[in-house]
């Protein structure tokens, strides 16, 4: 569990090289908001959240049925619960919220990408 990061992971390192290959620059996570997104533009109120499939829910239906029930379920349950409220809190401030799942990016690095700077630029 000490190795898992929760900053910087390997995902997150390669979308933020692709947006500054493009020009954009932004705030890395930034912490004055809740939620502490992964790139944030606070003069716009934009923030993007590049978030990992296992450690945040994605189908967490099929995943229930491969972990053992207590801790991991429980743990990833919390977290997604987490996630939504951090996203209607900072829809309530103004702020336009983006999640990116890590298997888009995998998948499409590019259009992820793509899609992340048409947000920030207001091109959406």
């Amino acid at each position: 569990m000490s190795k898992i990061r929760g900053k910087n992971t390997k995902i997150e390192v390669v979308v933020f090289r692709e947006l500054r290959k493009r020009g954009i620059y932004f705030q890395k996570h930034y912490k004055s908001i809740e939620g502490n997104p992964d790139i944030a533009l606070p003069r716009k109120k934009k923030a993007v959240f590049v978030d990992g499939d296992f450690w945040h829910g994605y189908q967490l239906k099929k995943l229930k049925a491969r972990l053992p029930k207590g801790y991991w379920i429980s743990k990833i349950e919390r977290n997604v619960k987490r996630d939504k409220k951090n996203r209607s809190l900072l829809r309530k401030k103004g702020w336009q919220v983006i999640r990116v799942w890590e298997h888009e990016i995998e998948k499409d690095l590019d259009a992820s990408v793509n899609r992340i700077k048409s947000f920030l630029l207001n091109e959406v």
